[in-house]
């Protein structure tokens, strides 16, 4: 199966990363691999862009800070069905649509990323910045991705019975002070 998402070159990509992200120093390693599960996901998933969905479902699996901010029990496992079952049955409605929410400012959107998740991404790199100039993490990504309440992420969360304010303030807490 021939990939619907989008890829470039390096020269095409302008000097930026191949592994979507644009931000160079400010997404480290710990980043990219979270977007290149999310990628692979969505090719799986069938979908044309990688979502704030499928950014928390790579987190969940490949970042254990991210995954304790949600913490253990009943809900993290209905998250995780939720996630899973996004591609037979839950989350099919989305395959033929963009998330963008239309209330975060329009950022350069990154190769096969939609809106909101180049917003994430650029928001998490932004409060790395802002923390010290270190490398976004993992938690960076968690706050990022549930500040929109139009997010496919919070729409799982939602689902799931997780309130996303609460995690967006234990993420930021985690992740350390943001000024």
């Amino acid at each position: 199966m021939q990939s619907r998402i989008p890829r470039q070159s390096a020269g095409e990509q302008g000097g930026r990363r191949p592994d979507g992200t644009g931000h160079g120093a400010r997404a480290g390693a710990e980043l990219a691999s979270v977007v290149s599960a999310a990628r692979r996901r969505a090719v799986r998933d069938g979908d044309r862009h990688v979502d704030t969905a499928h950014l928390l479902h790579s987190l969940l699996e490949c970042d254990p800070e991210a995954r304790a901010v949600l913490g253990e029990g009943p809900h993290l496992a209905r998250l995780l069905g939720y996630l899973v079952q996004r591609s037979i049955g839950y989350g099919l409605r989305w395959q033929s649509t963009v998330e963008d929410s239309g209330a975060v400012p329009v950022v350069a959107e990154a190769a096969g990323l939609s809106p909101l998740a180049a917003a994430a991404m650029e928001y998490a790199g932004e409060r790395a910045a802002r923390r010290g100039g270190g490398r976004a993490r993992g938690v960076d990504l968690l706050a990022a991705i549930v500040v929109d309440p139009q997010a496919r992420a919070v729409e799982v969360l939602d689902r799931a019975g997780i309130d996303p304010r609460a995690v967006f303030a234990r993420a930021a807490e985690q992740a350390g002070p943001n000024p």
